[in-house]
């Protein structure tokens, strides 16, 4: 008899995978649930980005193969990208590898440092890929705590006091999914540091700086000597509207970059030439309209997610960042079900429930701010509508 791989007894289907298909069932029978659950923006990325997609798209040159490490025009738009809004200096030619999105940066690091059996340091909460990802490929997961306490930051102390023999990377977030705690210089240089220390590659994931943040963009490559240990991500699903197009990038020291191509031009071919001459040039284009789709149309919808929130009885910190809310539910819910479940079939409208980002987020929901304003107003009106306490 036909079996499955046994590390598919590593992992479980993706919430959201599972969960859309009850949303889908329930749409179908006329309940017309709004979402405020997921991170994929709702606007298209600026009018040139579309327009240098179409127009090169009608190149009959444009079709072929392309090289796996990214065209020229792309990295150095990523460079400039870098320099500009993070005063990070990176060579085009071999310190940044594109990306078809950060979640195959998350495959392509693992295989490149990882061997089956070693450890790598998850975030909890934290995005469930880096779990998910380490358990497929054969790695040990080992948790560290953020709290609230902590401002969701890494306790070093609890880091350092930790059985750390075998661990081979470190994934860390900032600006956090899902606690939306702000990308810190002290928590940056700290983690250098600790790499340093304990021989860890450190993975700072960061698609979130320019959501809701007018402050200074953090990046951990500015820490001097950070290219020696560490790997950080960006992507263009967020910070352009740009989730289904599939860019990403890593910036790291040239041999990092020599180790990690080496696994991805096994898996993929290269991607399309004008989809990657549109995305250079919404880095290029982009300084002006950041403000206005990252700033101010967030910045109104976050209003109605913190409106929601009360609304809930739920308490959350105002000094968030990112494109979700993320809060506490009151102690009168046994788990954090108990509530999502009510608002998803009381009130029609889907929110995420924080237990699946880990333990950590037990007792917390997150609350997408990727969706239309009308959609907010009557997510609003109906979550009045019940009675919460």
């Amino acid at each position: 008899m036909i079996q499955p791989a046994h590390r598919l007894n590593s992992v479980n289907e993706y919430y959201f995978s599972r969960k859309l298909k009850e949303v889908a069932m329930l749409n179908s029978q006329g309940k017309d649930i709004i979402s405020l659950a997921i991170g994929s923006p709702d606007m298209p990325p600026s009018e040139e980005t579309i327009e240098t997609l179409c127009r090169e798209a009608r190149n009959q040159e444009a079709h072929g193969y392309q090289p796996t490490s990214g065209i020229p025009q792309l990295r150095e738009a990523m460079a400039e990208f870098y320099k500009r809004w993070y005063n990070v200096k990176l060579n085009p030619t071999n310190e940044i590898q594109p990306l078809i999105g950060s979640k195959e940066g998350i495959l392509h690091v693992t295989l490149a440092f990882v061997n089956p059996g070693d450890s790598v340091l998850v975030p909890n909460p934290g995005y469930p890929t880096y779990t998910s990802l380490s358990r497929l490929l054969g790695a040990q997961v080992v948790n560290y705590d953020l709290t609230a306490e902590n401002g969701w930051q890494p306790n070093f102390k609890q880091l350092e006091s930790m059985d750390l023999t075998g661990i081979k990377l470190m994934w860390t977030n900032y600006p956090n999914m899902p606690t939306g705690s702000r990308a810190c210089r002290e928590t940056f240089e700290k983690l250098v540091q600790f790499g340093k220390r304990h021989n860890i590659v450190i993975v700072n994931d960061n698609p979130y700086s320019f959501i809701l943040n007018q402050d200074e963009k953090l990046s951990l490559l500015q820490i001097p000597g950070a290219k020696d240990c560490c790997i950080e991500f960006n992507s263009m699903s967020k910070s352009h509207n740009m989730p289904g197009w599939r860019v990403g990038m890593l910036a790291t020291n040239s041999e990092f970059i020599s180790w990690i191509l080496k696994v991805k031009s096994n898996i993929d071919s290269g991607t399309f030439r004008p989809l990657q001459l549109a995305a250079a040039e919404a880095y290029n284009n982009s300084d002006q309209w950041h403000t206005e789709t990252n700033i101010n149309t967030y910045a109104k919808r976050r209003a109605m997610a913190e409106e929601i929130m009360s609304i809930l009885n739920c308490t959350y910190d105002s000094k968030q960042v990112g494109m979700f809310l993320w809060g506490k539910i009151p102690e009168a819910y046994t788990n954090v079900e108990e509530l999502t479940e009510r608002v998803l079939h009381e009130a029609r409208v889907f929110i995420t429930p924080g237990f699946i980002f880990g333990s950590n987020g037990d007792r917390y929901i997150r609350i997408s701010l990727c969706a239309k304003d009308s959609k907010f107003k009557e997510a609003i009106e109906r979550i009045k509508a019940v009675k919460w306490t």
